[in-house]
């Protein structure tokens, strides 16, 4: 079984609620470490302007880039549900290696400041996932834009489309993530 995220694009107000619960819930105190992050894309000239919003983590890829590039071998896929998690005490850090951020075509790996930072990234709120609820991102969303479950029943859902303005979707990491474009 792989989970993923569904983001309804149409539906982002970019309100930072995701990007605030999850801060708060992993009690994340720099604030140059996002483990969810909202940003916003403009496109267009006045006085036709379209702006839009992507909320990204860590897209627990089906085939991690950040996974294989990790020489210590701190960075796991759980076999139960496709979730990625960190070894923070097998990293060796974004100053000693850094390998995974620059493998990373998202920017999930975060490391806060100084030297003997290690690598940190969204979990999926696994452990409120075995609790039956979902990941705190999701459950934050005032528009009902997120969402996460097992890739095939999203995909039954939702569809399959995973590209969108300001996203482009790596076909060699295969990202679990389906998206409703805001603007086709």
């Amino acid at each position: 079984m792989q989970r993923g995220f569904y983001f309804d694009q149409s539906r982002c107000t970019g309100c930072y609620a995701c990007e605030i619960a999850c801060r708060d819930w992993h009690d994340i105190q720099d604030t140059s470490v996002k483990w969810r992050r909202v940003t916003a894309t403009e496109q267009g000239a006045y006085p036709d302007v379209q702006l839009s919003y992507i909320s990204l983590s860590c897209l627990h890829c089906a085939d991690p880039a950040c996974r294989g590039a990790c020489p210590a071998d701190a960075i796991h896929k759980r076999e139960s549900d496709g979730t990625m998690l960190v070894d923070a005490d097998t990293c060796l850090g974004a100053d000693a290696c850094g390998a995974c951020r620059s493998a990373c075509p998202y920017n999930a790996p975060q490391f806060g400041p100084g030297p003997e930072a290690k690598m940190q990234m969204c979990t999926m709120c696994h452990e409120r996932l075995e609790q039956g609820k979902q990941p705190v991102c999701v459950a934050a969303c005032p528009m009902r834009a997120l969402d996460c479950g097992e890739m095939a029943e999203l995909q039954k859902k939702y569809g399959a489309c995973s590209e969108a303005r300001g996203f482009a979707c790596s076909v060699r990491t295969r990202p679990s993530i389906i998206i409703k474009p805001r603007y086709e």
